[in-house]
């Protein structure tokens, strides 16, 4: 009897993969950082690595702070 060839997920559901069920395509939301539309997947939701590493400067260099309540309580034990 000859091997059969590997099934990959659709086949052992029964069913054939249809169109529909495709990969979408990335939307063309703008760049957070210039305002391109951002549909190099590797890099969304930026359009570039560029926008990506500017973004990820402004965290490191603490532009960008995310707000919450100061531990008083911390320095004190």
């Amino acid at each position: 009897m000859p091997a059969e060839p590997p099934k990959d997920a659709g086949e052992e559901s029964g069913r054939e993969k249809s169109a529909s069920e495709a990969p979408s395509k990335p939307s063309s939301k703008p760049c957070p950082e210039c305002g391109k539309p951002a549909e190099n997947p590797k890099t969304l939701p930026f359009c570039s690595s560029r926008c990506r590493d500017v973004d990820l400067n402004r965290w490191l260099s603490g532009r960008y702070v995310i707000p919450g309540k100061e531990n008083q309580g911390e320095d004190e034990e």
